[in-house]
């Protein structure tokens, strides 16, 4: 279902449309004044984002993902320039947060000693043991019962490439929600540029709400958990084990100009806390974020200024 909203006396539109994609809530925004002009662009910006789910998927037997995943250890694969490109950003990614983030991960597996006995093996693994080879295009995971997935940057992959398409259709201004990230470029109908609140109007009582968004992407992470367990016994988050009341980060905001960027930083500057976290983004160009911890207080990184 096509939804209008804001029209205004130029005939400018935006024209949403809700769905569920990848596991999450879509929403794609289009400016424009022909809702079937719209709704073609729209579908042509759900098709992509449906494509780019199948191409990362760890689930088709065929796809390029789990064709690398099932040669762990044993040789390298050839894969298209797109996967590639994807992995060698991601891998960038990881040594620039001194592997945080990281799409490798370990699938153990069951063997039998001499007991005919079941024993679980574990093999520690990380973005080092991928080996890219850029002039044969292929990726080589180098143990066996290694895999690597997407699921950390994969949303924000296929909003930038929804985002592509739009505008390779005509599409001057628009909005892609992606669970929560924004991915904004143009204007409003009203020429205004897009804000996180006009982006997302659930997002209005952010303390960044009015926050000029156009053209850039934001994506949030937001820690849900309660308790840590150190030595076995579980502790609250708000308190460290002497007693002393600890702030702790409550959401990390990452503006970026791609969506998979953001998407994939928002969880790693959690992991290292405030001021690693704003050193390590001060050191980015075109990058910024906005910490809040659980006492609602806000910490902008450079260049950020929240009213």
């Amino acid at each position: 279902m096509l939804a209008l909203e804001k029209v205004l006396t130029n005939n400018a539109t935006i024209y949403r449309r809700e769905l569920r994609l990848m596991g999450n809530k879509f929403e794609i925004s289009v400016v424009g004044n022909n809702p079937a002009w719209a709704v073609e662009r729209i579908n042509s910006a759900i098709s992509e984002i449906n494509r780019v789910e199948k191409l990362l998927s760890t689930f088709s037997e065929d796809s390029e993902v789990n064709t690398i995943n099932r040669n762990a250890g044993i040789k390298p694969v050839k894969v298209s320039a797109e996967i590639f490109k994807l992995i060698d950003r991601s891998l960038q990614i990881s040594e620039l947060t001194y592997g945080a983030f990281d799409i490798t991960y370990y699938a153990s597996e069951k063997t039998t000693d001499h007991d005919n006995t079941s024993v679980l093996t574990y093999t520690k693994v990380n973005y080092k043991d991928v080996v890219l080879d850029a002039n044969a295009t292929t990726v080589f995971l180098k143990e066996k019962g290694m895999r690597i997935g997407f699921a950390a940057n994969s949303k924000g992959y296929a909003a930038d490439r929804a985002k592509y398409i739009l505008q390779l259709k005509g599409v001057s201004n628009g909005v892609i929600n992606a669970d929560g990230d924004l991915l904004t470029w143009g204007l409003q109908p009203d020429m205004e540029p897009w804000t996180v609140a006009t982006a997302d109007p659930r997002q209005e009582t952010q303390p960044f709400a009015d926050m000029d968004i156009s053209n850039m992407a934001v994506a949030t992470s937001v820690n849900t958990e309660k308790y840590a367990t150190i030595n076995d016994k579980k502790l609250s988050t708000g308190k460290s084990p002497n007693g002393f009341t600890v702030s702790e980060i409550k959401s990390v905001s990452i503006i970026s100009p791609t969506a998979e960027f953001a998407d994939a930083m928002a969880t790693p500057v959690m992991t290292i806390g405030v001021n690693a976290g704003i050193y390590l983004i001060n050191q980015l160009n075109q990058i910024g974020c906005v910490i809040i911890d659980d006492r609602n207080r806000v910490y902008p990184s450079k260049g950020i200024t929240i009213a």
